[in-house]
């Protein structure tokens, strides 16, 4: 724990007198104003934005972190009322478009610092060796230009940050984690009960939960509101792991700013900073670089509305590879009934989880493969799911008065990577008055394939556990890709380092960046991206 608190000290940061926010950190952290030229502005304060930020301020650069959403407060905001949580998600307009369009909010956008994280369920599980080489090994999809050992100790040094509780991980590149899992609730048992008897392995874990003290923040208490925002500070998001110290080490987070538009020097090719607008003014910040980490829809969005005499298509978009390959999961839900109750929603949502069909079978007509673990949905979402199977009125009612004899297993299944699965600009304009974002979105063959093959095999689990009924919603998750890493500007936006081919100074260190997305929850890899872009900056000049 000592080496953890030697280059992050933000668990050390919080409060220990019963409140979750250091509102004197917050208060006296340090201010630039507009026409200093800080060393670094990062735009997004997520999952990729808060490493890079905490990572550089640590290294003495004065860095601004800039993002569109509030500076949440956990004991302010996060509430136990699943409705009013939806203020978390990001819902500014965007268009949907394609065969398949995919819903945007709640489960692959975040709004304020800490992004998506922030709601997320907690699970983070590494990539696999096989996720950065999928084009030489299976023939689909793409190679990044760099491998999992690349990675590594990055992956490490995050899950002891987080940090992460769960059993020795026997998949991909086998390893341990900092923490013990946790004790398994009532939707757990029915996932090892059900694996077991059809002869899967399944696993505790990996959840990004505090599985006893760390620092200052105490043990999860098992609410089931991960999803909503974690009460107690038990589960990790960039808000209280990376932010704190960040601020400490001098860096200027900047809430309600919305960026609108990257600036480039004509003559130079460099950027210079970033327009953006708070409180209702347009406002410019000056720095030497640029970072943008706004995630899959709004980092494409960003680049393509900061055209240029010199980029007309948009920045970075030279080859037309802005806003390309963007990818989601399949996340199919299967549900079953079960005569005991099980109260699935009193444990960490993804609690037990098995990776056994997530590498490519050669026996399968299928490429890539799928991941399985627990989801717990609270009653809204329930209802939901319970409504996709055309239940109304007094049917709904009694699916909803028997919530508690669920059990439900989520499947991620690894979509490919497509070129026109992508990010433009619609007609409609935002409130202030930019093009928003269109996704155009449309499944392959080998996309519907993976899920029927998880619903299948979810259907076996649950069926083998004693479920007598079983339903199936088919939905989306995590977006990955719109500005991907490459080995040349022809194939991708920016290069191994993050930095990208068109503006040597301009970086992209979000989720935008990945060639490829596994059958992993990407929140880790992203954090893992980041981190390793920081340390390959550290030596850069200012």
């Amino acid at each position: 724990m000592s080496k953890v608190r030697e280059r992050n000290e933000s668990a050390w940061l919080l409060p220990n007198d019963g409140t979750r926010t250091n509102h004197g950190l917050r208060r006296d952290m340090r201010r630039f104003d507009d026409t200093d030229e800080i060393d670094l502005v990062v735009v997004g304060c997520g999952a990729g934005g808060s490493v890079l930020t905490q990572r550089l301020a640590r290294e003495g650069w004065s860095v601004v972190a800039l993002d569109a959403g509030p500076f949440w407060d956990p004991d302010r905001d996060w509430v136990s009322d699943e409705a009013d949580s939806h203020r978390l998600y990001w819902t500014e307009p965007r268009v949907i478009d394609g065969a398949d369009p995919v819903p945007l909010g709640s489960n692959n956008s975040g709004r304020g610092v800490g992004g998506s994280m922030v709601h997320y369920a907690g699970y983070t599980p590494r990539f696999h060796p096989s996720d950065f080489e999928t084009f030489t090994r299976d023939g689909v999809g793409a190679d990044w230009p760099l491998s999992y050992p690349d990675l590594k100790d990055y992956y490490a040094a995050i899950e002891e940050e987080l940090p992460v509780a769960g059993e020795a991980w026997p998949w991909g590149d086998p390893h341990i984690y900092p923490h013990r899992p946790h004790p398994v609730g009532g939707n757990g048992e029915i996932f090892l009960r059900g694996a077991e008897k059809a002869g899967i392995t399944a696993k505790v874990g990996p959840v990004a939960i505090v599985n006893g003290r760390f620092g200052n923040r105490p043990h999860c208490i098992y609410r089931g509101f991960c999803l909503q925002g974690c009460k107690v500070n038990a589960k990790a998001s960039p808000l209280i792991t990376h932010i704190p110290d960040a601020l400490a080490h001098g860096a200027e987070v900047r809430p309600d700013s919305m960026v609108t538009r990257i600036e480039v020097d004509e003559r130079t090719g460099l950027a210079t900073g970033v327009h953006y607008v708070r409180d209702g003014i347009s406002r410019f910040q000056r720095a030497r670089m640029v970072a943008v980490a706004g995630y899959s829809i709004e980092t494409p969005r960003l680049l393509l509305n900061s055209a240029s005499k010199r980029f007309p298509d948009g920045l970075c978009n030279d080859f037309d590879q802005v806003g390309r390959y963007l990818m989601v999961q399949g996340a199919p839900q299967t549900a079953g009934r079960f005569d005991a109750e099980v109260r699935m929603y009193k444990s960490p949502p993804p609690e037990v989880s098995s990776e056994q069909f997530y590498e490519t079978d050669p026996s399968r007509p299928y490429k890539r493969g799928f991941s399985i673990q627990t989801v717990s949905p609270l009653p809204i979402t329930w209802a939901e799911h319970v409504a996709a199977q055309g239940h109304w009125g007094g049917k709904l009612r009694e699916y909803m008065s028997d919530y508690v004899h669920w059990s439900c297993l989520g499947a991620l299944c690894e979509f490919l990577p497509e070129p026109d699965n992508r990010v433009t600009l619609a007609d409609e304009k935002d409130r202030h008055g930019l093009p928003v974002a269109k996704f155009s979105y449309t499944k392959g063959d080998n996309d519907k394939q993976l899920m029927k093959a998880a619903q299948a095999v979810m259907e076996d689990i649950l069926h083998a556990a004693g479920a007598d009924e079983v339903i199936t919603i088919d939905r989306y998750a995590h977006l990955v890709g719109g500005a991907r890493m490459a080995a040349d500007e022809r194939h991708g936006v920016v290069d191994a380092e993050c930095r990208t081919f068109a503006v040597p100074n301009l970086f992209i260190t979000d989720g935008s960046v990945l060639p490829t997305q596994g059958s992993a929850n990407p929140a880790l890899t992203i954090m893992a991206v980041a981190a390793r872009a920081a340390d390959r900056l550290k030596g850069s000049t200012r």
